[in-house]
C-alpha cells in the first residue's frame, strides 16, 4: 500500500498550479516533491488497459463515476475502455468494447442514469458466457475492471476474477489465444463502485445515487404536502427499497412523516390500532394532514405483505380521513444527480483507477467505499456476505439483528421515534431544567431541522425548552419564550431561520444576556450557527468569570452556506448551497447549448472560504475555481486562458470557472470576465453570473435536514448528560473547558470539542479554518479539466476489513 504524505505524479505531467512559495505553510500538502519520483513512477498506468461497465439497475451519479475512472485513467497513461450494455456488453464483445477519449465523456457529468448502458446477462452467469467475455477482454489487453453496479454485479466480477486462469487456459487450449497472451494477461483486477439509490450495500455510508433518489421523494413529499394541508388529507408514500427501508425510512425523517414502513422492521401485531391513534393524535393537534410512508417491501411479523393500498384503505375504514395513495416507482432513479453523487461519484471513480494501479496478482478485489468523509478499500467479499447477512436474518425473523448490520439504520429508527413522539418520555418525572436554543449568524437551510430535533428530544429527555429569536440580539431584549412539541411540527423542509438570526455577538450585552438567563432560569444553552456561533461561544466562555449565569453546559452545531466553521468538515447548509451552485451552472451551460463556444464566470459566496467554489466547481464539471486559500496572479490567469482556448479549439463548447467572492480584492469578478473575454476573443465569448443570495435560500436538502436532525439530536443528549453530572446542591455549575463544545464531523465521527482547544486551528481575520480538507480535492477538480498537475493520495483508501458492528455515523458523509 502507499505511504502517507504523498503526492501522485506522472513522468509526463508536469505542475502547473499556483506557485508553491506563495501558499500559507498549511497547504503544501499538494506539490511535487521530487524525492517521491520512484515510488510514483511504480504507480504509472503506462501500457495499461482499464474497462469500466455499469450493470444491474441504473443510478444517478454513474456517468460522473464514469467520467472520473476514464478521465483518471488517461491522466495516468493507462487505455480506457467503455463496456456498453453492462455484462451482456462484455459477453457479446465487438462495437461493445471501445476505447473512450477525453472528449467522449464530456457533458455527461450532470446526466442521469448510465450513457454507456445497462443490462442484466443471464450468458454471464453461465460458464460459457464468462468465457466469451474473457476472450473479448484479451483480444484487447484489458486486464483491470472497474465494475460499477450493486451487490449482484460485484459478486459477479469477482468470480469471473477468481475464474480468470481456468478461463485463460480454456482458451489456450481452444487456441482461440496463444500461451504468450495467456502468460502476458495471466491475472484479472477488479475494483468495484456500489451504485444503488437503496443503498443496501454493507460497508459504505452511502452508496452512489441514494442522495439524488431522496431529492426525488422529497421534492414529490414537499409538493405533496401542500396540497394535503389544503384538503385535509392523508398520503400514503410508496418508494423503492425491496430489501432496504433506506429510503423510506430517511426520507421519513427528512419530512416529518407521522409512520414510516420498512422491511428490516416489520411492525408488532396490532401496528394497525396504534398507526390510526398516532395519525389521530397528530390532527388533534391543529395538523390538517398525515404523511406516512411505506417501503415496497413492507410486511408485518408474519411476512404479509404491507401496500399502500392496505394502508389507505385501513385508514379510511378506521378514521375516515381523505387519503391518497402516491406510488413514486422509477421517478426515484431519473433525474439529473445532486450535487453529493457527482462528488461521491468523481471522488470514488478517481479512487477506483488509484486501486487498480497499486493491485497485485495477490491483491483481493475491492470495493471502494464512504466512512464519514473518507475513502476506505474494502475487501468486496466481504462486504457482499455481510450484505447477503442482512437478507438471512430478515428471511430468518431476526429483525433486530438485520437492522444492527444495516449500522445507521439503529439511528435513525431512534431519532425517527424522538421526532414522532414514539418515545416521548410521557409519565417520567420532568427534569426541571431549562434549555434554551438559538441561531446565530446568517440563515442556512437545514437550521429549522436542527432546531425542530433539539427541541423535540429536549423534550423526550424532559427538559423545557425555551427558544430564543434574533440571535443574541434578542436574547438581551428577552425575546425568549417557551417552545413545545406542536410548535416546531413542519420545520423540516423550511429554508431560513424561523426563530430568526442575526450576526450581533453576545459581548456588548453580556450584562443583560446574563440577567435574561437568570429571569428564565436557563441551565443550557444551545446556538445552531456560524462563525459568529461559534465567536458567540468563546465570548460567553470568557465571561464566565464574571457571570456565573454562564456556567452551564453550551454546545454549537455549525449551520452555514459558507462552511467555514473551525472543528467540523461539514456545516449544515452547504449542501444546499452546493446543489443551487450545481443546478445554476447547469442551467447556465445549457444555455450556450447549439451556440458558438462560451466561457462563464460564476461568483460563489463563502466570504474567505472557498469551499463552495471548489467543491461547487468539482461537482459541476468547472474547468477553474479561484480562491482565497489558493493565491493566483496574472500569470496563472493567463494560463487558464491558454488552456481553455486550447479546449475550445477541440470538441469543447462550454468553459465554466467558479470565482469565490473574497479571493482577491483586485482581481474580482469584473476584472476575470473582461480578460477572459479580451483573451478569448476569436475562439470563445464569455458570460458572467454572480449567484449571491440565491445560495442560502430555498427548501433544504435531503442532507441537510438529515444531517440537521441527526447532529442536534446527539448535541441534545450530549446537554441532558452534561446537566446530570453538573448538578450539585439544587444548581448546575459548569465551568471546565470541556462544558463549553462544538459538536462537529471530523472524517469518520462526530466529535465534541472544547471551543478553547480550536483557537489554535482558527485564522481569526479571515474567519476561516487554518487547515481544511476540501483542498485535497481541487487537484481533483483539475485533473477531470485536463489540466497538468500534481494529486496528493495520502488521504486515498486503505485496505481494511468491514467491522460487523461498524457505525454508519456519517450518513452527513463525504464532502
Amino acid at each position: 500500500m502507499h505511504e502517507r504524505g504523498k503526492v501522485l505524479s506522472f513522468p509526463f505531467i508536469s505542475f502547473s498550479c499556483q506557485k508553491p512559495e506563495t501558499h500559507p505553510s498549511h497547504l503544501n500538502q499538494h506539490h511535487w516533491n521530487p524525492d517521491n519520483k520512484k515510488f510514483f513512477e511504480s504507480l504509472s498506468g503506462a501500457g495499461k488497459a482499464i474497462a469500466v461497465l455499469t450493470s444491474g439497475g441504473d443510478a444517478q451519479g454513474m456517468n460522473a463515476a464514469v467520467r472520473a475512472v476514464v478521465r483518471m485513467g488517461i491522466y495516468v497513461g493507462a487505455k480506457v475502455y467503455f463496456i456498453h450494455e453492462g455484462y451482456q456488453g462484455m459477453v457479446d464483445g465487438g462495437d461493445n468494447i471501445k476505447e473512450a477519449t477525453w472528449e467522449s465523456v464530456s457533458s455527461m457529468l450532470q446526466v442521469g442514469g448510465t450513457v454507456i448502458g445497462s443490462a442484466r446477462c443471464k450468458e454471464f452467469r453461465a460458464h460459457e458466457g464468462r468465457l466469451k467475455a474473457a476472450h473479448n477482454l484479451v483480444q484487447r489487453g484489458i486486464t483491470n475492471l472497474c465494475v460499477i453496479g450493486g451487490d449482484g454485479s460485484l459478486t459477479g466480477a469477482n468470480l469471473f476474477r477468481e475464474e480468470w486462469s481456468g478461463l485463460l487456459a480454456e482458451l489456450v487450449q481452444q487456441g482461440l489465444i496463444d500461451e504468450e497472451a495467456s502468460q502476458k494477461y495471466s491475472a484479472l483486477h477488479i475494483v468495484g463502485m456500489v451504485g444503488s439509490i437503496d443503498n443496501d450495500f454493507c460497508g459504505t455510508d452511502m452508496t452512489i445515487g441514494t442522495d439524488s433518489a431522496l431529492h426525488r421523494i422529497i421534492e414529490v413529499v414537499d409538493a405533496i404536502m401542500t396540497t394535503a394541508q389544503s384538503h385535509q388529507r392523508t398520503f400514503v408514500l410508496e418508494v423503492m427499497g425491496r430489501h432496504c427501508g433506506y429510503l423510506a425510512l430517511v426520507s421519513a425523517l427528512a419530512c416529518g412523516a407521522d409512520w414510516v414502513l420498512i422491511p428490516e422492521m416489520p411492525p408488532e401485531d396490532g401496528w394497525e390500532e396504534k398507526m390510526c391513534q398516532k395519525l389521530s393524535a397528530t390532527r388533534s393537534r391543529g395538523s390538517r394532514l398525515n404523511i406516512i410512508i411505506v417501503a415496497e417491501g413492507a410486511t408485518d411479523r408474519h411476512g404479509k405483505a404491507i401496500t399502500s393500498s392496505i394502508v389507505k384503505d385501513l385508514v379510511v375504514s378506521r378514521l375516515g380521513f381523505d387519503t391518497r395513495v402516491t406510488i413514486l416507482g422509477h421517478v426515484q432513479r431519473g433525474g439529473t444527480p445532486s450535487a453529493f453523487d457527482r462528488i461521491l461519484a468523481s471522488r470514488m471513480g478517481v479512487e477506483a483507477v488509484l486501486a487498480l494501479l497499486e493491485t497485485t496478482a495477490n491483491t483481493p478485489a475491492c470495493v471502494v467505499s464512504l466512512c464519514g468523509n473518507q475513502s476506505v478499500r474494502l475487501p468486496l467479499m466481504e462486504c457482499v456476505q455481510m450484505t447477503q447477512e442482512v437478507q438471512k436474518a430478515m428471511d430468518e425473523g431476526r429483525f433486530e439483528e438485520a437492522v444492527k448490520l444495516r449500522g445507521s439504520m439503529v439511528s435513525y429508527l431512534n431519532k425517527l421515534q424522538f421526532q414522532a413522539g414514539n418515545i416521548r418520555k410521557n409519565g417520567r418525572k420532568i427534569s426541571n431544567f431549562n434549555v434554551a436554543v438559538l441561531n446565530v449568524g446568517a440563515p442556512a437551510a437545514g437550521m429549522n431541522a436542527a432546531v425542530r430535533s433539539a427541541v423535540r428530544v429536549g423534550i423526550s429527555e424532559g427538559h423545557k425548552m425555551f427558544a430564543v429569536s434574533d440571535g443574541f440580539e434578542g436574547f438581551h431584549k428577552g425575546q425568549i419564550k417557551e417552545i413545545k412539541w406542536a410548535d416546531v411540527g413542519g420545520w423540516t423542509g423550511q429554508g431560513g431561520s424561523l426563530l430568526g438570526t442575526k450576526r450581533t455577538l453576545p459581548a456588548k450585552h453580556m450584562g443583560k444576556i446574563a440577567e435574561q438567563m437568570r429571569k428564565y432560569n436557563i441551565n443550557a444553552l444551545l446556538l445552531v450557527g456560524g462563525f459568529e456561533a461559534y465567536l458567540g461561544l468563546m465570548e460567553l466562555l470568557e465571561a464566565r468569570g464574571k457571570y456565573d449565569e454562564f456556567c452551564v453546559p453550551m454546545v454549537m452545531v455549525p449551520s452555514t452556506v459558507s462552511n467555514n466553521v473551525p472543528g467540523s468538515d461539514l456545516s449544515i447548509g452547504a449542501d444546499t448551497a452546493l446543489n443551487a451552485i450545481t443546478d445554476t451552472c447547469d442551467r447556465i451551460k445549457q444555455s450556450a447549448s447549439g451556440t458558438k463556444r462560451r466561457v462563464f464566470i460564476i461568483e460563489t459566496m463563502g466570504g474567505y472560504c472557498g469551499y463552495l467554489a471548489s467543491v461547487g466547481g468539482l461537482a459541476a464539471g468547472a474547468d477553474a475555481a479561484y480562491i482565497y486559500e489558493e493565491p493566483f496572479d496574472i500569470r496563472d490567469l493567463q494560463a487558464n486562458v491558454e488552456h481553455l482556448t486550447q479546449k475550445m479549439k477541440t470538441s469543447i463548447q462550454r468553459g465554466l470557472v467558479l470565482r469565490n467572492e473574497n479571493c482577491n480584492e483586485n482581481y474580482t469578478t469584473d476584472f476575470i470576465y473582461q480578460l477572459y473575454s479580451e483573451e478569448g476573443r476569436g475562439v470563445f465569448d464569455c458570460r458572467k453570473n454572480v449567484l449571491g443570495h440565491m445560495q442560502q435560500g430555498g427548501a433544504p436538502s435531503p442532507f441537510d435536514r438529515n444531517f440537521g436532525t441527526k447532529i442536534a439530536a446527539k448535541a441534545m443528549q450530549w446537554i441532558s448528560k452534561k446537566l446530570a453530572e453538573t448538578y450539585r446542591q439544587g444548581r448546575v455549575f459548569a465551568n471546565t473547558e470541556d462544558s463549553a463544545c462544538l459538536l462537529g464531523m471530523r472524517r469518520r465521527a462526530l466529535i465534541f470539542q472544547p471551543v478553547v482547544q480550536l483557537k489554535a486551528e482558527t485564522d481569526f481575520v479571515h474567519r476561516i479554518p487554518k487547515e481544511q480538507w476540501w483542498l485535497k480535492l481541487r487537484p481533483l477538480m483539475k485533473i477531470l479539466a485536463k489540466y497538468r498537475t500534481s494529486y496528493d493520495v495520502s488521504d486515498s483508501g486503505q485496505l481494511e476489513h468491514v467491522v460487523h458492528n461498524r457505525p454508519k455515523e456519517s450518513d452527513a458523509s463525504a464532502i
